[in-house]
């Protein structure tokens, strides 16, 4: 004879109506991790200084550079990575290939003072190129512009930048479209009041440029205190992701501006200060769940002039670039092609240490294999997050990866983004 459960159907059906709140909320803001490549790095490049064959400059120089130091190689001993001969080789293939894999260019900060006529050619000129260097294949897989801020002195300017921008671009890409790897980069934001005029300002030009709607979305740059803690108390970085509409692609910390506005010391100004760690740690939480993506910011101790100052900045980069990934943040600034030996080494060297042991746990997971960690659908996904980031950059390659896990490329992904039906806890 069937137990008669307690819980029937009229106590479920007030259980369901009394979370429908809660189960919506986690439907619509809490989407889980964004599907598709997210860049290692964002390299910004004034806007008087973008031309199209930009990252071929920038892949000969990192090379040379490089070479006149010892090549990778050596670079990589240097650094102390594991297995220096293969790392150098996988890095000279990404520099030859695809040195930059985010450009962005900018007419903030790096830009410095031009009058208003000359700002403006700049902009149109600018949605030119890149519409040229999309149609020719040769931009980067992520490419887009940093305008001025929404506060009040810059205001005016920088959308008229961003509206000249992308109406030039939108007017020289034709039919093909905006690149699909298009970003725009909304700077020194500091309430959630301007992340809201920002999405009114995509509305109006998807409308002016008859852009799908929802199509453009921005990053949002964390350089001003009052997005990490308000006067209220609260941590408006958590609420302006949620008041985004959907826009808010990624949040990127920004070193200096927010390590000044803290009055810390230039010579104290750093990705690893104490202050810093704090502000990209309530990112991170923030950020969790929603499919925002994070990145860290730059290192402005440049691996240039003697060769003493050049090995101390590459081993300070390298570090840098090292510690936001093993803090599960997957891309940061650089500013100088004698930073991407650093970049690409640092990031293939941090994959490359741990692919063996967590496609070793991933095989036993998918297999049911026992082994000596006991993994659950959310590590599974975790390891197959990490191995797909690998496989992505070209940190690892697909026949080395489907040796060692015994696990196809398809299957790995789908572990690693689980249909939301699948449920929190998903299927292995």
């Amino acid at each position: 004879m069937a137990r008669r459960l307690a819980l029937e159907a009229d106590a479920l059906a007030w259980i369901d109506a009394e979370l429908a709140a809660t189960d919506n909320l986690l439907a619509t803001h809490y989407p889980g991790e964004a599907v598709g490549r997210q860049p290692v790095h964002t390299v910004y490049i004034p806007a008087g200084a973008y031309v199209p064959e930009l990252p071929a400059r920038w892949s000969a120089e990192a090379l040379a550079v490089a070479k006149a130091h010892g090549g990778l190689e050596q670079l990589a001993v240097f650094l102390d990575l594991a297995d220096p001969a293969q790392l150098a080789e996988l890095v000279r293939r990404k520099l030859e290939t695809e040195p930059i894999e985010d450009l962005r260019v900018d007419f903030e900060d790096g830009y410095r003072k031009h009058d208003d006529d000359e700002e403006d050619a700049a902009a149109e000129r600018a949605g030119e190129l890149v519409a040229e260097t999309v149609a020719a294949g040769t931009a980067p897989p992520f490419i887009g512009v940093r305008f001025k801020s929404l506060e009040a002195a810059s205001r005016a300017r920088g959308l008229r930048t961003l509206d000249l921008f992308l109406g030039s671009l939108t007017e020289h890409a034709g039919g093909r479209g905006l690149p699909d790897g298009l970003v725009l980069t909304l700077p020194k934001v500091s309430t959630v009041d301007q992340v809201r005029a920002m999405v009114y300002v995509c509305e109006k030009l998807e409308r002016a440029h008859g852009l799908a709607s929802g199509r453009l979305r921005f990053e949002v740059q964390v350089e001003m205190p009052q997005l990490i803690l308000a006067a209220n108390g609260t941590a408006p970085v958590a609420r302006l992701i949620h008041e985004g509409s959907g826009r808010v692609a990624g949040l990127h910390y920004g070193t200096y501006d927010y390590s000044a506005s803290l009055g810390i010391a230039a010579g104290y100004q750093s990705m690893e200060h104490p202050a810093a760690d704090h502000a990209k740690n309530v990112m991170q939480v923030a950020a969790a769940g929603t499919g925002v993506r994070l990145s860290d910011g730059s290192a402005n101790i440049l691996p240039v002039g003697d060769p003493g100052n050049v090995r101390a900045a590459w081993a300070l980069h390298a570090r840098l670039v090292r510690r936001h990934l093993e803090r599960g943040i997957y891309q940061g600034w650089d500013l100088h092609p004698a930073q991407l030996p650093t970049r690409f080494l640092a990031t293939y060297a941090f994959y490359r240490d741990g692919l063996e042991a967590a496609a070793t746990r991933l095989r036993n997971y998918v297999h049911g294999t026992a082994g000596t960690v006991l993994d659950e659908p959310a590590t599974a996904r975790a390891l197959a997050r990490f191995i797909d980031r690998a496989l992505t950059c070209g940190a690892v390659e697909e026949a080395e990866f489907i040796q060692l896990a015994g696990v196809p490329v398809v299957q790995l992904r789908s572990l690693a983004y689980p249909p939301r039906s699948a449920g929190a806890e998903g299927t292995p």
